[in-house]
């Protein structure tokens, strides 16, 4: 990469010019007018941020700790498929950075390196996404493997019973290329990911064929009854669901939209956050995914109530732009971004951005997002 980068933008800029259209817009796509992944950024906006005075910040501490695991910075990676389509050492060169980093890495059920493989280049945290799929022997033989492996918590992505209508990919007849597998899996359990057909998206065939539309809240016994590893349930957006999570014991929830490629239309993840703080008791910590962009949007997260954010797309921009480098370079600008922001905030723990870090951005028109 050249000089900088100094933004999460300009790592964009690069990933974009060294990736073939139909593999950014795999990446970059969101599902339907691509309405509610645009909001996700906007949300951000709608906030200003209250500095206070006279505090000594000649030390910002950006640690915490996340079920049981130490991190040194509450952004953690979030789950995402096929990491070996920006970069051939894929979802190892990322968890190596994130090691580094001091940031949790949720692995993918897609991802395209081994589980073991990820587990011995990491040395930070690990958790594993699942989606909930028909072959529940596959679901049980993942499971078993990631706790042998060391992996500390599962992962269950709750807002897809299909894959939502990501017109980019259907446009693009898009496939997984030969070369790259979800190598976890059966190959007879994804072949349909590789299959291309004009008009189509081989993504949402597969997830058709494969993915089980009856999950429901009682299935969760099932999971829980094969691994001893926390649950999370990402992909949590309302008040209900938070109650109903809590009651069914998970360990923590992640409140996202699938960054905007799920249901068009569905709240802006930053808008749901207070919502499923408040339905959440203390002791069941919410996560966050969906437009973070600079470490100030960190800060708002936090302040909203979110214990750690997740990101997706910049870390494969990363991968794209300079491989392992390019990792260490996203999550880098997170971590000095947001450490300004506590700074000159007046706010050097995580602890003190709370909501009196916050108010609303003056005549802003909702959905608008100042230029950075």
């Amino acid at each position: 990469m050249p000089v900088g980068p100094f933004t999460l933008a300009d790592v964009e800029r690069e990933a974009r010019a060294r990736l073939p259209s139909e593999v950014w817009d795999f990446i970059q796509g969101g599902s339907g007018s691509e309405r509610t992944l645009a909001a996700n950024a906007a949300q951000f906006g709608r906030y200003a941020l209250r500095p206070r005075t006279l505090v000594d910040v000649s030390a910002c501490d950006t640690g915490l700790d996340l079920l049981g695991s130490a991190l040194e910075l509450p952004v953690g990676v979030a789950p995402m498929a096929y990491h070996r389509l920006a970069d051939d050492e894929g979802e190892t060169a990322t968890a190596r950075a994130a090691g580094r980093a001091g940031a949790l890495l949720v692995a993918g059920i897609f991802a395209s390196r081994t589980l073991e493989e990820i587990a011995a280049a990491a040395t930070g945290p690990l958790w594993l996404q699942l989606y909930w799929l028909r072959r529940r022997d596959a679901l049980a033989a993942l499971v078993e493997r990631a706790e042998a492996a060391g992996y500390r918590a599962l992962v269950l992505t709750v807002d897809a019973p299909r894959v939502g209508r990501r017109l980019r990919d259907a446009r693009n007849g898009f496939a997984v290329p030969a070369g790259i597998r979800a190598v976890n899996l059966d190959p007879g359990l994804m072949a349909a990911s590789h299959r291309s057909a004009a008009g189509a998206s081989g993504i949402e065939s597969h997830a058709r064929e494969q993915f089980d539309p009856a999950l429901s809240w009682s299935d969760l016994a099932w999971l829980r009854e094969r691994s001893s590893l926390p649950l999370v349930l990402k992909g949590i957006l309302t008040a209900e669901d938070a109650r109903l999570a809590a009651e069914h014991g998970v360990a923590a929830v992640v409140v996202s939209n699938h960054g905007g490629r799920q249901l068009d239309g569905a709240l802006p993840s930053l808008a749901a956050l207070p919502e499923v703080v408040g339905a959440l008791p203390p002791e069941i910590p919410a996560l966050f995914d969906g437009g973070v962009r600079t470490g100030a949007d960190v800060a708002v997260a936090l302040a909203l109530g979110a214990r750690a954010v997740l990101v997706g797309r910049p870390v494969l921009w990363g991968l794209a732009a300079g491989g392992e480098a390019g990792v260490d370079a996203v999550l880098g600008l997170l971590r000095s971004e947001l450490e300004d922001a506590m700074a000159l905030l007046g706010r050097p723990a995580l602890r003190d951005l709370d909501r009196t870090t916050l108010a609303p951005w003056p005549g802003v028109p909702a959905g608008h997002r100042p230029d950075r």
